[in-house]
């Protein structure tokens, strides 16, 4: 794969998020990278007719801690069209690395299918925290980014399918 700035998209491709309401939750863990993340995914929504007031930010501790946290909004909000997850696993020494990024990837599938909602996997899992920092506002873009991007057109995939 070449290696280029991976959240580069077409703005004419992305529906208004005017009608839309999203949630946003960052890991605090390795805030050095979430937290980029975060502002790429917030600024993405705004840049694209997301009113301020309809943008939900929460922090959980950890990466593991997103699908709880997807779960909750979406069943203590009237109207949430999206739920962006924004973490940041990194490899150490031990197997904790996979049954992290196991769980969640899975347990973020289970509330998406679930609750009808688009719940979106911003969560970096990488080898090295240069690695992180590449992808969350370095060289190879910002998952944050691309995050509200796939909300914003999920969100219009989900509205179509109702309007049709």
């Amino acid at each position: 794969m070449k290696k280029t700035n991976l959240s580069d998209y077409d703005p004419t491709t992305i529906p208004s998020g005017e009608l839309f309401r999203i949630a946003v939750v960052a890991a605090e863990w390795n805030a050095e990278v979430t937290e980029p993340m975060l502002k790429g995914a917030v600024d993405t929504l705004l840049e694209h007719g997301v009113k301020e007031d309809n943008i939900i930010i929460k922090h959980v501790p950890g990466t593991y801690e997103l699908p709880y946290a997807a779960e909750w909004l979406i069943a203590n909000n009237d109207v949430l069209d999206a739920v962006i997850c924004i973490g940041c696993v990194i490899q150490g020494e031990t197997r904790h690395f996979e049954f992290i990024c196991q769980a969640v990837s899975q347990g973020l599938v289970n509330v998406s299918i679930k609750n009808d909602v688009p719940v979106i996997f911003s969560v970096l899992t990488c080898d090295t925290m240069q690695q992180a920092l590449d992808r969350a506002g370095g060289k190879h873009g910002n998952k944050g980014v691309e995050g509200a991007v796939t909300a914003l057109k999920m969100c219009k995939f989900s509205e179509d399918c109702i309007t049709d």
